[in-house]
């Protein structure tokens, strides 16, 4: 993601059986619904066409996409265009499944179809649920808006994002959570670079990137969200030790929450997954709730960094952590 924010290479393109798979478990959430998909070329993107393709099943009210900086039907678009265009559709006037080119309104924007423009903030403030695939550099940005116009929205972004403020503070106040599915890879421009890892060419030429770890951020409810996490270790000092730096034992992977501790425990970040505000408390993270270990331990008995937990390795020295999650059982 920083790469990205350096180079702004923001068009990541969303396979449609990525989209299909996690749209499937929200079906109930669009009957008399209105779409925003407000990052998307509306002429060649998999959201216009997942839900134009769909819109007599979901029972939707209408379908808007706007696009930045672009009038043509071009996959990858250079943004040569001073304007952007928007779509609107509202069924099949002929009864047919497929839309049609002439079923589907086309207007043009007089600005540039940005998401923050007021053209598109107007149409933002007409929808009902966004589902889209935002700019991974203006992901912040994002958030803040549809949380500020309090609409409802499935988004794709980078798993890193929660450890931005902005983003756990929301997902601490039970304000936004995972959905279900990883998208997998993403089409791109030819103009951005390959890299060594998670980028490749197919045999008819086409670039692909995977983040390695995408995931789809959303408020809305989802069955998972009140479904048990199973316990079933139970707690020792031995195989729970505590960190130096704050009061709570370390769990190293979410199945081995014990389930008879009351108190603070540190979870990786992948226990968002599985997360139900019913069974635990989400108290904090490692970045907001450590003390710095300049004020616990000697100088050079561990390993400088910036806010992390950190356990003893048992000689006289300290082990930084990955990211904590730090959390409590509401029942034990």
């Amino acid at each position: 993601m920083q790469a990205a924010k350096a180079s702004k290479q923001d068009e990541f393109y969303t396979e449609l059986s990525d989209i299909e798979k996690e749209l499937r478990h929200y079906t109930r959430h669009f009957k008399g619904r209105t779409v925003l998909c407000n990052c998307d070329d509306p002429q060649i993107s998999n959201f216009f066409h997942y839900f134009s393709y769909n819109f007599e099943k979901l029972g939707l009210k209408k379908l808007i996409t706007t696009c930045y900086r672009n009038s043509d039907a071009d996959l990858f678009s250079t943004n040569k265009s001073e304007s952007g265009i928007y779509l609107e559709y509202n069924g099949h006037k002929n009864g047919g499944r497929v839309p049609k080119p002439e079923e589907i309104g086309v207007h043009k924007l007089k600005g540039d179809g940005d998401f923050r423009s007021a053209e598109c903030v107007k149409l933002l403030q007409e929808a009902d649920i966004v589902v889209t695939n935002p700019p991974f550099s203006l992901f912040r940005d994002y958030v803040e808006q549809l949380v500020k116009a309090k609409k409802k929205f499935l988004i794709i972004g980078n798993q890193n994002a929660i450890s931005y403020k902005e983003i756990f503070d929301l997902i601490q106040s039970d304000e936004i959570w995972l959905g279900y599915t990883h998208p997998v890879a993403f089409r791109v421009p030819d103009h951005y670079e390959m890299r060594e890892v998670r980028s490749w060419r197919d045999e008819s030429g086409q670039n692909w990137r995977s983040l390695g770890n995408a995931c789809w951020f959303t408020n809305l409810d989802i069955a998972k969200r009140h479904e048990d996490l199973v316990l079933f270790k139970n707690y020792s000092p031995k195989a729970y030790p505590k960190y130096a730096n704050f009061d709570a034992i370390e769990v190293s992977k979410y199945m081995d929450i014990p389930g008879d501790y009351a108190g603070a425990m540190g979870v990786p970040v992948t226990f968002l997954e599985h997360y139900n505000p019913e069974q635990f408390e989400i108290l904090g993270s490692s970045r907001t709730l450590s003390t710095p270990m300049s004020e616990v331990a000697e100088k050079g008995t561990y390993t400088p960094g910036g806010p992390r937990f950190y356990l003893s390795d048992g000689n006289g020295g300290y082990r930084r952590m990955y990211d904590r999650l730090v959390v409590r059982n509401k029942r034990l």
